[in-house]
């Protein structure tokens, strides 16, 4: 399965945002503004994602949901709301990357005859080497 293509539009309608007093640096203007953003996305109740999209998040994402399947983020770092929301926002996305994103099977491969043959030749080497210490 692909990463699936979600606008950027779609998925901001199925977000919701709170904000709230942030702790960190800002001096009294922390006491005064709401700028700590949080993230909720609801998964199970998602009209742009497929119940198989939503049953991937749910496995691989489980550690960060709630009862009700609802991912939750926030962010504070920064002073402002707006850069805040960005952040949020960025953390998402990568999440739903990594979430989507499937390794690649390994194929597994057999040593060639010429690598067997160093080995050998190797082994026979130390082998003679070690055999010089011996005390006779």
């Amino acid at each position: 399965m692909a990463i699936p293509k979600i606008s950027s539009t779609d998925i901001l309608t199925e977000l919701e945002f709170n904000f709230s007093k942030s702790s960190g640096p800002g001096g009294q203007h922390v006491n005064k503004v709401n700028t700590k953003v949080g993230l909720r996305f609801d998964i199970p109740n998602s009209t742009i994602l497929s119940e198989e999209q939503k049953e991937l998040l749910v496995e691989k994402l489980s550690n960060r949901l709630t009862k009700d399947g609802v991912l939750v983020l926030s962010s504070q770092e920064a002073r402002s709301q707006l850069m805040n929301k960005e952040a949020v926002l960025e953390k998402l996305d990568k999440l739903l990357q990594s979430a989507f994103f499937i390794k690649k099977k390994r194929t597994p491969t057999k040593p060639t005859k010429a690598s067997k043959e160093r080995r050998l030749k190797n082994k026979k080497k130390q082998a003679e080497k070690k055999e010089g210490r011996r005390k006779l």
